[in-house]
């Protein structure tokens, strides 16, 4: 979920256990994001089934612009490395259905705390940031003490999400609700929170966008 590149860096043991995404972004054309949608929970998810470590799969979209997002979980690094050739073709054909260039981007899973399952209707309000890599470990810090608690206030929360690249410094964060009116309710509060959360991180926004949540299928424990 990254518009700006970047890879997973070298991650300091802490006792915790580290677990991963690799998210493929994609501009589609508006009229072939439905063939796309299908052809993901047809063909790729199946095949990522067969595949070690692998903890489940996501999927994001905007039908009005074309902007879908893919998103996979990986019990390790090195699942989520030894992955990467048996999902290039797949994902070149994806590419192809959606009528979209991919852009690939790999993270640590950091938070992800889930209120209940989403369900039908559910939608996603996501945030790309940047900071100081050197800040990373106190960013997520405040995610958990400061956003989080906040976030959790929100009526229709399904889930909040972050995931960091220490190395680039950049961070992506989700807070998905029950329905599109539920997140309406919200947009306010979440605007607020974002302004004050990244004047104390001094990070940089980069990019904001909702999304339809079209494939929820993530099985990451709990990790707050």
């Amino acid at each position: 979920m990254n518009p700006d590149g970047g890879a997973v860096g070298t991650l300091p043991r802490h006792g915790r256990q580290f677990m991963y995404a690799r998210t493929t972004s994609i501009e589609a054309m508006p009229s072939s994001v439905d063939a796309g949608i299908s052809y993901v929970r047809d063909v790729v998810m199946p095949m990522l089934e067969g595949l070690e470590g692998h903890v489940g799969l996501s999927l994001v979209a905007d039908r009005a612009s074309g902007r879908c997002i893919t998103t996979s979980a990986w019990m390790s690094e090195e699942a989520m490395r030894a992955s990467e050739e048996p999902v290039k073709q797949v994902r070149s054909r994806a590419a192809e259905i959606f009528c979209g260039t991919p852009t690939v981007d790999q993270w640590e899973i950091a938070v992800l705390h889930r209120e209940h399952e989403s369900g039908e209707g559910a939608c996603v309000r996501v945030a790309w940031v940047r900071v100081d890599p050197d800040q990373v470990d106190s960013g997520i810090d405040m995610f958990k003490t400061t956003v989080l608690p906040a976030v959790l206030e929100h009526e229709g929360l399904c889930s909040a999400s972050l995931l960091v690249d220490r190395a680039a410094g950049r961070a992506v964060s989700t807070a998905a609700y029950d329905s599109v009116e539920a997140m309406e309710r919200n947009r306010a509060r979440l605007e607020s929170l974002r302004d004050s959360a990244s004047k104390d991180a001094d990070a940089q926004i980069l990019d904001e966008h909702e999304f339809e949540l079209v494939i929820a299928h993530l099985r990451v424990p709990e990790m707050a």
